[in-house]
């Protein structure tokens, strides 16, 4: 070769020769060594030979051969598909712009899909009366998952299960199914899951017991306050009704804070504004007993007789002064 030639080695000599070669050209050829045959083209050519050698010696490591003959270019058009074979992707069939032809070629699919299913349902049921049974065998002709036989599947299942009477008497039979989707807008979604999971376990809302617990303490409450009216008279009151009355009012006055700070807590942790309660007004209520409330027989014929009691004690008073006044009268 004509790198070899550059170099001064022969064709047949190794990486080794041929870089000892190089060393000893390039210190007398490099234009700063100052040897009379320094040359700059004549380095540049000994440089790029032996450049080009150890990319050969490169590639003879790496199993790399070489082809020496020159590669010819064809000049050629690029291979393009015929224009008549865009129709053959839908396997001919259809007509039209690609879309419509999409869905005839999908709708003939499900159609011999179809076709399909019924021929194996139909060779599945079509077993021999002396052959054995295995178990679960008879639902493997059932075992089809196409989108347009399934539903039929289905409703024989249905047809059997119900000639079989395994839809009898279960639970829940003739009422609305359970939505277990229904869920207040308004309420958390956390709080939600919270409250379903208490109620599914047996527990119930701290605010439902709070509220329960208000309504029982305000029913004691009034009912103690019409206890209390049955003993007093008809309104008017007396003195010492109004006395007795305003005694049961303060003796119920620390019932009522406390059910106020109970109605203060249930506004508090209640999940929806129209679940509040308000404050209770003991004369409202007091007022409402006083003029609602029921009187029994002795309530009503306890004036009488105090008046007549009265009446009595008066009487012979009068009668004593009465006769004073006579007597004196007569010595006058």
């Amino acid at each position: 070769m004509k790198c070899y030639h550059i170099l001064g080695v022969n064709e047949q000599s190794d990486q080794n020769t041929v870089r000892q070669a190089y060393l000893t050209l390039v210190k007398k050829l490099h234009p700063d060594s100052g040897h009379p045959e320094s040359s700059a083209e004549r380095f540049q050519e000994v440089d790029t030979a032996f450049r080009i050698l150890q990319e050969k010696f490169a590639k003879a490591r790496r199993g790399i051969v070489e082809d020496m003959q020159e590669q010819v270019k064809v000049y050629d058009i690029k291979h393009t598909a015929p224009q008549h074979r865009q129709y053959l992707s839908f396997d001919g069939v259809g007509f039209g712009t690609p879309a419509q032809r999409q869905k005839q070629y999908q709708a003939v699919r499900a159609a011999k899909a179809q076709e399909r299913v019924l021929e194996h349902r139909l060779s599945k049921a079509q077993a021999s009366e002396t052959a054995l049974m295995k178990k679960g065998d008879y639902f493997k002709k059932h075992e089809i998952k196409t989108k347009y036989g399934y539903d039929r599947v289905v409703e024989d299942l249905i047809q059997e299960a119900m000639s079989r009477g395994d839809f009898s008497n279960l639970s829940g039979f003739g009422k609305p199914l359970p939505d277990h989707q229904s869920q207040n807008p308004y309420v958390d979604f956390t709080t939600h899951k919270i409250n379903k999971i208490m109620l599914d376990n047996g527990f119930t809302p701290e605010w439902i017991t709070l509220h329960k617990d208000i309504r029982e303490a305000m029913d004691a409450l009034k009912e103690d306050l019409r206890r209390a009216r049955s003993k007093l008279g008809p309104l008017p009151l007396s003195v010492r009704e109004e006395q007795q009355w305003e005694r049961c009012l303060e003796e119920q006055m620390d019932e009522v804070s406390k059910i106020n700070k109970m109605i203060d807590k249930f506004n508090l942790i209640v999940p929806m504004m129209n679940k509040q309660m308000v404050r209770l007004n003991l004369e409202r209520i007091a007022s409402q007993v006083l003029e609602q409330g029921t009187q029994t027989v002795r309530d009503e014929n306890a004036p009488k007789v105090a008046r007549d009691e009265t009446t009595s004690k008066v009487t012979p008073n009068d009668s004593r002064s009465s006769i004073l006044g006579f007597i004196g009268s007569l010595f006058g």
